[in-house]
């Protein structure tokens, strides 16, 4: 039987005419959707990726990515891009043509005032590469010359949800696979017992994170990552039910892999050859998932890396460790999503309270990672879904100012796994509003991240409704003068 759910391709007529009919399957494990183990497995039609290339396309520089978003947008002018020209223009309206007609949002667009702000915040040159970081940031500035800066991104959304999902699935419009899910579709997973995509979640209020942020679209649902939560069971019915032993728990699950075999047999489903892939998966995960999670072995040392919040679950420190952990035990794409930068009004209040939550923890993720032989094949990345504008939303006072959403240009960075480190790349206008030298939109970057995993984003694609798709859609050019 095994034979033939291994040659078994696509949807058959049977399978069609069960799904528009009564329907079957079974609902999927939902928490639990990932790739499995034996995604390496080239001839396992139920447990490798559904790929039909050979993955990397040629010799990697890093084998998987840590991805550090920083949900809400944090200001780039208040942070990386100093503009210390505008201190003596504090007050003075943005001239037209810095603006040139740009698309404002309903915040502030009815606006009859548009008051320059500079930042408030001193800004100095660290390490040999002199990169300019915010004294917000004296943990980040530590470490400047082991990330590469990125100051010339730009997106095409100026909404938080249409600018989130533009960045994780290269369009503003739901519905296409996760970059995790790409990669997972692409290249499988390392282990046997973890899935090969991980999302986890931190900070309060701000713009709601939703499922499909890290869903897998169209591809099998195999693809998808894996939500860890900070409470209860890092996974959701990770635990036996009261009553029901280990072996009464694997006995269950060999009848019901057999009853699921001859289902996917009879319809050829392959959301069926998904369920059993992830139920096994599951079933291994009730132990390899509780020991990741326990963090008790680390030395106290560890935790004055990553700081004090890094004890307490569900933090971006204790979320930054356990990427670590996830990372030493060949997990592919791990995604930590930081809540609270929307930062329209009392910015120069909250951004502290948001850098304090973030700064330490990044900085010592970057230093584990290094210290550990990490760091050269763990591709890092730090930032948001856009930046921030030069102009104050709202009343411009003397302590005190807000900046609306601005997609024209913001800053990210990177680190490790092929990029050049101590490199600042691209410029913005005196204004911080407009890219001036080496623009770099989101379909290059994805293109970029690609490269560093030895994709080439053209040959990484999907044939769904009659098309074949990719994550960089019909766009994107890889960013050749950052990589290492």
């Amino acid at each position: 039987m095994d034979a033939e759910i291994n040659n078994r391709l696509g949807i058959n007529r049977r399978y069609f005419f069960g799904r528009t009919g009564a329907g079957v399957g079974l609902p999927a494990l939902a928490s639990l959707l990932a790739s499995d183990s034996a995604t390496a497995n080239a001839n396992n039609t139920v447990g490798k990726p559904a790929s039909p290339f050979d993955m990397p396309n040629f010799p990697p520089k890093a084998k998987r990515v840590i991805y550090l978003f920083q949900s809400g947008a944090p200001s780039q002018m208040d942070l990386f891009d100093n503009k210390p020209s505008l201190r003596s223009k504090r007050g003075d309206e943005l001239p037209d043509s810095v603006r040139r007609g740009q698309r404002l949002t309903s915040m502030t667009s009815r606006q009859e005032s548009f008051p320059i702000a500079p930042s408030i915040f001193r800004f100095a040159r660290h390490g040999q590469s002199g990169a300019q970081v915010s004294e917000l940031l004296p943990h980040i500035s530590s470490i400047a010359d082991k990330l590469c800066f990125i100051r010339s991104m730009h997106t095409e959304a100026i909404n938080h949800d249409p600018a989130i999902t533009f960045f994780q699935t290269g369009a503003q419009l739901a519905g296409r696979p996760s970059m995790g899910a790409w990669l997972s579709y692409g290249l499988g997973s390392e282990n046997s017992n973890l899935p090969a995509f991980v999302a986890m979640v931190s900070g309060s209020g701000g713009q709601p994170l939703y499922d499909r942020l890290w869903g897998s679209g169209f591809l099998p649902t195999r693809y998808q990552g894996v939500k860890f939560r900070s409470t209860g069971d890092p996974v959701l019915y990770l635990s036996n039910p009261p009553g029901l032993t280990d072996a009464r728990r694997r006995r269950f699950l060999d009848d019901l892999n057999q009853l699921n075999r001859q289902k996917y047999e009879d319809y050829g489903d392959p959301e069926i050859a998904t369920r059993i892939a992830q139920y096994e998966l599951a079933y291994r995960m009730q132990t390899s998932v509780p020991e990741l999670t326990d963090v008790a072995d680390e030395p106290e040392h560890v935790f004055d890396l990553y700081g004090a919040d890094s004890k307490q679950p569900g933090t971006f420190a204790a979320n930054c460790l356990l990427a670590r952990r996830l990372a030493e035990r060949g997990v592919r794409f791990i995604q930590l999503f930081h809540r609270g930068w929307d930062q329209h009004t009392k910015l120069p209040t909250d951004i502290r309270t948001q850098c304090q939550a973030t700064d330490q923890a990044s900085a010592g993720l970057i230093l584990d990672l290094e210290q550990r032989g990490l760091l050269e094949d763990t591709l890092v990345i730090w930032g948001g879904e856009f930046g921030r504008t030069v102009y104050c939303q709202g009343t411009l006072t003397a302590s005190d100012y807000g900046r609306d959403h601005h997609p024209r240009c913001f800053t990210i960075w990177a680190a490790g796994g092929g990029i050049k480190p101590g490199f600042t790349y691209g410029q913005t206008d005196e204004f911080s509003y407009n890219v001036t030298e080496n623009p770099v939109h989101v379909h290059d970057f994805h293109a970029t991240m690609l490269h560093c995993l030895g994709i080439d984003h053209l040959k990484l694609t999907y044939k769904f409704q009659g098309r074949y798709f990719r994550l960089t859609d019909v766009h994107g050019n890889v960013i050749q003068p950052i990589l290492a």
